[in-house]
């Protein structure tokens, strides 16, 4: 048993893997079932069936022919004793699943070909970090979804508010709770597999390098907060340590990618804030220069007419960044996208580029007139 199981209720997200063979789960297993309210969903032989198909593509099983193969797929071995029980303390939840290996072969057979087999262990190997976690919520999903990675670092400190649901796919009864532990519960409910090492409290002085080095160094920075300060440091850290770094602004389906692992030299931001000085200064002066930077960061001049508009009026009709949910969805796939194609060296680009959907509805109908 690997999990304390008196954690606070708004703190836990780590399921409690039981190995179904182990001499000790039986006893695990029975305290849990204690528990008069606990929720048991055993589709063991459902998964079996699966694997058996994914091991056997070119044959068509009838019912119960599959039967069968899963009947003699088990032998003489109870089915209750093979791979493991994951138990969701968060739910009261026990899920009956199969071991690791077998489970993400079968999770992910519908990613074979769009992603190899070599590009899939070579994501395996791959730890990403995702600092702010209302964008980040899209792009962690979407990552974990596909088994982008083999670890995901997710760092937020704030905590879900009832505004945040245009975006957040989450429900009414986690307002109050941490965005971090929320994510990692969806992430743990998809793929309690997945390695998700949280930093509930942000990114800070006192953590930054643990959270860039922490049991081997970063692949790669998915960066989507609103600190200012934090995109800066957090962009000095990655180019002294010569990881990649992108980030989405939902707004015309930008996405900025900045390669500091094949160019460690390059201004961040794409030299976008020179004009303020050099990169070790611009902390100092960001204050008094807070709203040029912030401009200079975002290219205001190309920014939608409606986030330009929204700029103008936020401290007077809203109060920060306005993001709808379509934009951050679309963001959290193109990042996830992106993200492939740099940890499996399908691409050397470094830049901006937009996604514009606008411009593209804009640009059919002046074709068909």
């Amino acid at each position: 048993m690997s999990r304390k199981m008196d954690v606070p209720f708004d703190e836990e997200y780590k399921p409690l893997i039981i190995n179904a063979s182990d001499g000790d789960s039986g006893r695990i297993l029975e305290r849990l079932q204690q528990d008069s309210s606990l929720r048991i969903h055993d589709e063991i032989k459902s998964q079996i069936g699966d694997l058996i198909k994914l091991r056997n593509p070119h044959r068509k099983y009838s019912a119960d022919e599959l039967g069968e193969a899963i009947i003699g797929f088990f032998g003489s071995q109870s089915p209750e004793k093979y791979g493991n029980w994951v138990y969701y303390p968060w739910r009261n939840c026990l899920v009956h699943l199969l071991p690791k290996d077998e489970f993400v072969s079968v999770r992910t057979i519908r990613n074979k070909h769009k992603i190899t087999d070599e590009e899939q262990r070579t994501l395996e190997t791959k730890k990403i970090g995702v600092i702010g976690l209302s964008v980040g919520q899209s792009v962690a999903l979407t990552l974990a979804l596909e088994r982008g990675c083999g670890e995901l670092r997710l760092a937020d400190f704030d905590t879900l508010e009832l505004s945040n649901l245009n975006r957040i796919r989450t429900g009414v009864y986690n307002i109050g709770i941490k965005k971090s532990i929320l994510v990692a519960r969806e992430i743990a409910e998809i793929d309690p597999y997945l390695n998700i090492v949280l930093y509930n409290e942000g990114i800070h002085e006192g953590n930054m390098d643990d959270f860039f080095r922490r049991d081997g160094q970063l692949d790669l920075l998915i960066e989507e907060c609103d600190s200012l300060e934090m995109k800066i440091k957090s962009r000095v850290k990655a180019k002294e340590l010569k990881i990649p770094v992108i980030m989405d602004t939902s707004d015309r389906g930008m996405i900025d990618v900045e390669r500091f692992d094949l160019e460690p030299d390059r201004p961040i931001f794409h030299g976008m804030l020179s004009k303020f000085g050099e990169e070790s200064q611009l902390l100092e002066n960001l204050d008094e220069n807070r709203n040029q930077l912030l401009m200079s960061i975002l290219d205001f001049e190309k920014l939608s007419e409606r986030a330009k508009f929204s700029i103008g009026e936020m401290g007077k009709s809203i109060t920060t960044w306005p993001q709808l949910a379509s934009s951050v969805v679309m963001g959290g796939a193109m990042v996830a996208y992106f993200a492939k194609n740099i940890l499996c060296a399908q691409t050397s680009y470094s830049g901006r580029m937009y996604v514009d959907l606008d411009e593209l509805l804009i640009a059919e109908h002046e074709s068909k007139n």
